[in-house]
Order: C-alpha cells, then structure tokens, then sequence
C-alpha cells in the first residue's frame, strides 16, 4: 500500500484530512511549528490514534510519518 493510500483510507475512516491530524498534534503538544516537538517518541502518537480513531499499527505510523516530514 503506498503512503497516499494510508492517508485516503485514514481520511475515509476518521473523517480528518492530513491538514487536520497536523492541527490535532499541534494541539496536543506532539508537534511545534510543524515540527515534532522535542522527545515525542512514535508510540505515544501511536497510542493517542489508537485510542482516539482506532487507527491500527500501520495507519498510526503513517500519520507520524506525515507529522514527521514525510510527504
């Protein structure tokens, strides 16, 4: 599955666009300026969609990688 095709079925589960889960985690204080916060660690992202959207594994990466930089 390629990276777009996590965020298109992410976006047809939770309803959130990418844009959307950047504002999330800089509301919750995983990112700054667009960047990911200082000593944010992938599984408390991963732990805040799991439990938040009932994102799997997989999807919850994805969208740190989206937090991380990746395009």
């Amino acid at each position: 599955m390629s990276f777009q095709a996590y965020l298109t079925n992410i976006q047809a589960k939770t309803g959130k666009s990418p844009a959307d889960f950047r504002a999330l985690a800089e509301k919750k204080g995983f990112t700054h300026n667009g960047q990911l916060a200082v000593g944010v660690k992938a599984g408390a992202i991963v732990k805040w969609l799991k439990d938040d959207f009932q994102l799997g594994h997989g999807h919850a990466m994805a969208i740190f990688a989206l937090l991380k930089g990746v395009k």
